[in-house]
């Protein structure tokens, strides 16, 4: 009773969050520059164009009813009209997010893949050389910057060491996308350096904790060894920070991928998210900010979800 309190819960703050998104989308719409109309049909608009536009979408009625209707449009998966690629916001992100996505599932799973097998180890071999080495990679690697980062991969990986092609796999599907395997390899380690550094530090801590606590005491005086404890015992124990600081990074995996998609020529969102920077295409700017908005809250939510079947202590109140 108290998990389904709990999920409840939590889903109605995310449908509340996603609700404020759309309010500040909303907003930021009507700050642009001549308008919402002025944004959709482009700068070449005249005065009468534009006052027919607002009549048709009832842009001159109140703030209210508009963002009523806002919702609906919303509702009915209509994000407007690119007017540099004359092409529906809809269309264009259902293209390109299943590729932002794989690029950034993909960058998460190795990210954790190297993160929490190398946390537990640092915490074994705490205060060694090993782990002050590591510790201080981790931090460089957390201070450098993606997009630089990505240029050192591309030197080092495709220059000095041809092994693998200095652009992202190319294609208007998802699977010849996947049919390029090779090509994926230098975003996803670009996109999941940070997240080594990061998780490992935050595992490290954790399982340091848990090793302290009496019930590994009572268990290691039981007869366990030493890897029976680390991985029956204080590895689904130490998960619990980690699962929860996943929820809070999925904006920085965003914020990543954007970069790198942009570095690599990768067909995905960031891609297209930078090129109407370019144009000042506001329609697919505030769609791409909504949709990854809404992304966002959705990953948080079930980052809680899984926090909570992990370890059921998670209190139902928690916010």
């Amino acid at each position: 009773m108290d998990t389904f309190l709990y999920l409840t819960r939590r889903v109605l703050q995310s449908l509340v969050v996603i609700l404020i998104v759309t309010v500040v989308v909303f907003c930021l719409l009507h700050a642009l520059p001549g308008g919402p109309a002025r944004g959709i049909l482009g700068p070449q608009a005249t005065a009468q164009q534009i006052a027919q536009f607002n009549h048709e979408q009832g842009l001159d009625r109140s703030l209210p009813v508009q963002y009523l209707y806002y919702l609906r449009t919303l509702l009915h998966g209509d994000l407007g009209t690119s007017y540099t690629l004359n092409e529906a916001v809809s269309r264009l992100i259902e293209q390109r997010l299943p590729k932002t996505l794989v690029l950034t599932v993909l960058s998460a799973l190795v990210g954790l893949a190297l993160a929490v097998p190398l946390g537990m180890w640092q915490a074994v071999r705490r205060n060694r050389p090993v782990d002050y080495v590591i510790t201080t990679l981790s931090f460089v690697a957390y201070s450098t910057p993606v997009y630089f980062l990505g240029l050192v991969l591309v030197l080092v990986f495709t220059q000095l060491l041809p092994w693998f092609p200095s652009q992202a796999p190319q294609g208007d599907t998802l699977g010849q996308v996947l049919a390029q395997p090779n090509a994926l390899v230098l975003p996803v380690v670009a996109g999941a350096a940070s997240m080594v550094a990061v998780f490992s530090r935050y595992m490290r801590a954790a399982t340091l904790e848990n090793l302290s606590e009496d019930y590994v005491r009572t268990v290691r005086a039981g007869g366990s060894g030493p890897r029976a404890i680390l991985w029956r015992h204080v590895f689904r124990n130490s998960l619990t920070p980690v699962v929860a600081m996943l929820g809070y990074y999925v904006p920085v995996l965003f914020g990543g991928a954007l970069v790198v998609e942009q570095l690599f020529n990768y067909p995905g969102m960031g891609l297209l998210f930078w090129s109407a920077a370019q144009s000042s295409d506001y329609p697919v700017l505030l769609g791409c900010v909504l949709v990854i908005s809404v992304a966002t809250v959705v990953g948080t939510l079930l980052a809680d979800v899984v926090q909570r079947i992990i370890d059921p202590r998670v209190k139902a109140g928690r916010a």
